[in-house]
């Protein structure tokens, strides 16, 4: 008996100090080491606090799946300043469309309002659909993501039953209405692999489960998606898969090498493959040649390039003053749409440019911050999707009318004319909140 005390206040001087076994776990009287191992590979119940105080229980590592899910949400608040952000951008954003193609709409439609008014219309749909899905219990989501996968790739598919505008099949026509599948595509691939990866968290170190089988689900889109040609859909689709395999957990050994194998034969059947590819992709081609240098040819495909570029330069500093471009008076071509940063360029300077851009690179970090405060895995990578594939939009936007990377027609979120891709980025924004009003900001 007196050894089994002494054995016992052994212990407790050793935990007082802060002593540590030869397996590096602490001792605590009256637990072993494979008892403490198997209490700390046990899920930790927390008191945490949601945004509108009220404490809550929840365990680390809680799953969703078999719970049972109300698809409301209603409780809590979303992120004021990422609310905030958004609807800065998008206010200034219709005042330099409204700058932009006021002329163009003049010429083409017989009112200077016609760009302007529609976009204000959608923009009222877009942000009333943003609050409403700001109430949507994301979690509800997870019993839609393989339809919604499937649906957008049948969607894909049904576009090259339309003819083609500007040689491409993006499009599906409904009489005057007109949307791009791809959209839904997006939001479709960042749902899908938050659900796989919050799912199968435990594998994600695995070949298969946490790096292959994601790279096949982007293929099979891309494959749709880059034949229409639609490039820029397909890089921005590449940059959420490798967005969300690095956050997800994949093994960087198994992207690099898979990586590696896969420009190597994207290159092999190039070349083996050229005639079919030189046809199928003859205007990728040829924005590489005017890319490398606008101002040597007189063809009118580098014309757009060479017009942006003397409408960034003519800006300067500080800007011609709001209203004041030059090159939107029918020398821009597409000026409403991919290229509206270089008359703000023109028009505010460098000064009004780097306020934009400025203004995004806080939205980004906004978003993120709001996936690093989630419930959960599966709002975390939700959010880390939606920012990725805004930000890297906005990024590819301004480095193609600056002419740093090749024309791919990309347009600027929230300012560039459309109504569908309006709507859906502030669907998406609307689930970003979502995110956010059940995110965890304090632990006691």
């Amino acid at each position: 008996m007196k050894k089994k005390q002494d054995h016992l206040a052994d212990k407790n001087r050793a935990a007082k100090q802060g002593k540590r076994s030869a397996n590096n776990v602490v001792a605590y009287p009256g637990n072993s080491s494979f008892e403490q191992r198997k209490r700390y590979n046990q899920p930790q119940r927390l008191t945490v606090k949601n945004r509108s105080g009220k404490k809550t229980a929840k365990y680390r590592n809680e799953s969703h799946l078999n719970q049972r899910v109300t698809p409301l949400y209603i409780w809590g608040d979303f992120d004021v300043p990422f609310l905030l952000l958004t609807l800065a951008l998008l206010g200034f954003g219709l005042v330099m469309l409204f700058s932009a193609s006021y002329a163009r709409a003049y010429y083409y439609e017989d009112s200077s309002f016609y760009y302007i008014r529609r976009q204000i219309i959608w923009s009222i749909i877009g942000i009333t659909g943003m609050i409403a899905a700001s109430f949507v219990n994301y979690h509800f989501l997870r019993k839609f993501v393989w339809l919604l996968y499937a649906g957008s790739i049948a969607l894909c598919l049904v576009c090259y039953v339309f003819d083609p505008y500007n040689g491409a099949r993006r499009w599906i026509y409904i009489g005057s209405f007109s949307f791009q599948p791809s959209e839904i595509g997006k939001f479709a691939l960042i749902l899908l692999f938050a659900h796989l990866m919050s799912k199968d968290q435990d594998k994600m170190h695995r070949l298969w489960e946490g790096t292959l089988r994601y790279l096949f689900l982007f293929g099979g889109m891309a494959v749709v998606v880059v034949f229409q040609p639609h490039l820029s859909a397909t890089l921005l689709l590449l940059g959420i898969t490798g967005a969300m395999l690095l956050v997800g957990g994949a093994k960087l050994s198994h992207l690099f090498t898979l990586g590696g194998i896969g420009v190597a034969g994207i290159a092999a059947m190039v070349v083996t493959m050229w005639g079919f590819f030189s046809d199928q992709f003859a205007h990728v081609l040829v924005r590489l040649t005017y890319w490398l240098d606008p101002f040597s040819t007189t063809d009118w495909g580098a014309y757009q390039t060479k017009q942006s570029l003397m409408a960034i330069g003519s800006g300067g500093l500080l800007g011609l003053g709001l209203g004041e471009s030059r090159q939107k008076q029918l020398y821009l071509p597409e000026v409403q749409n991919d290229f509206v940063f270089a008359v703000v360029c023109e028009e505010l300077g460098f000064v009004g440019a780097c306020i934009i851009i400025i203004l995004f690179a806080l939205w980004i970090w906004r978003g993120y911050t709001i996936a690093l405060h989630a419930k959960d895995r599966f709002g975390s990578l939700i959010a880390v999707g939606i920012t990725t594939q805004i930000g890297m939009q906005a990024m590819l936007n301004i480095a193609v009318v600056t002419n740093t990377i090749p024309n791919t027609g990309i347009s600027l979120p929230m300012f560039s004319y459309g109504g569908t891709s309006l709507c859906m980025i502030l669907g998406e924004l609307g689930i970003l909140l979502a995110v956010s009003r059940q995110g965890i900001y304090e632990k006691e």
